[in-house]
């Protein structure tokens, strides 16, 4: 039976001229920007890999660009040594005033946690990391990553988990992303220099080529037109405040896996936080 998720949002679709994406195929549904047949579609195009050498990263990106909805993806990240690696699923705009929402995926020694990097860009300005220890070990499977965007929240899950909220406060002058259509991207990039442990630890060549597999996106989404407008009246139908469940969640993931958070680097923010830190995260 269709939840009442997606019932809400075709009904919206069907009102209007917008088109209403549900599932994906990396076939019919992605270009291939960078890494020629690094980037490897597989099985009718429910399966893809993305490879890395000494001579080039992959990444794919969607032929169409969305304005709300929710994006799922399964990953299994590098085996081994990844250290230096960069993984990604993220959502981006183009242009230098830009959007985005990152999922980064930081590479490390064989045995150390894997680090999951969040951040968001509004109108080109970003800076708001919080990055997650992972509870599991990504890459002995697959587990689900997913991106919910609407005009009210961002919010981040991994394996339906809710890890991050990232609330609309563009009433206290906060730049939050709702007037920029987005693709979605995945990529597998050098990032030696910062990824892991502040670029004190390089890539092991030797190990190359490095692989990650994707699999079974899904896009429950709103696909954009040329000015995006149409989508503007679509939320996703999402309640205006979030259930106890979600807080409960929020607070155990942020209590226990937290690595670092913007709203709490006292250095960085020595002659004052943002606004928006001072508003409760799990509300």
């Amino acid at each position: 039976m269709a939840s009442s998720y997606v019932l809400f949002m075709l009904s919206l679709c069907l009102a209007s001229t917008t088109k209403f994406a549900l599932g994906g195929n990396f076939y019919t549904d992605f270009n291939i920007l960078f890494g020629d047949n690094r980037a490897n579609i597989q099985d009718g195009g429910s399966n893809m890999s993305l490879a890395m050498d000494k001579s080039s990263g992959s990444g794919i990106a969607t032929k169409n660009e969305y304005l709300f909805g929710r994006f799922d993806m399964q990953m299994k990240l590098i085996p081994d040594n990844s250290a230096g690696t960069v993984t990604t699923f993220y959502l981006s705009s183009q242009g230098p005033n830009h959007d985005e929402i990152d999922l980064e995926f930081l590479g490390n020694l064989s045995g150390d946690p894997h680090i999951l990097s969040t951040n968001y860009y509004a109108n080109g300005t970003g800076g708001r990391e919080i990055q997650f220890y992972l509870w599991f070990d990504p890459t002995q499977d697959f587990h689900t990553y997913s991106i919910d965007w609407n005009p009210q929240r961002i919010i981040i899950l991994v394996d339906n988990i809710p890890i991050r909220v990232m609330h609309n406060r563009e009433n206290i002058g906060v730049p939050f992303p709702t007037s920029q259509p987005m693709k979605v991207y995945a990529t597998l990039w050098d990032g030696d220099f910062w990824a892991t442990r502040g670029g004190k630890v390089k890539i092991d060549w030797s190990k190359a080529p490095f692989i990650a597999g994707f699999r079974n996106f899904n896009a429950n989404a709103c696909i954009a037109g040329p000015e995006g407008s149409s989508c503007m009246g679509f939320n996703g139908g999402r309640n205006k405040g979030l259930d106890a469940q979600i807080r409960k969640h929020l607070k155990e993931i942020h209590s226990r896996w937290v690595v670092y958070d913007y709203c709490r680097d006292f250095i960085r923010f020595a002659h004052g936080f943002p606004s928006e830190c001072r508003k409760n995260k799990h509300t």
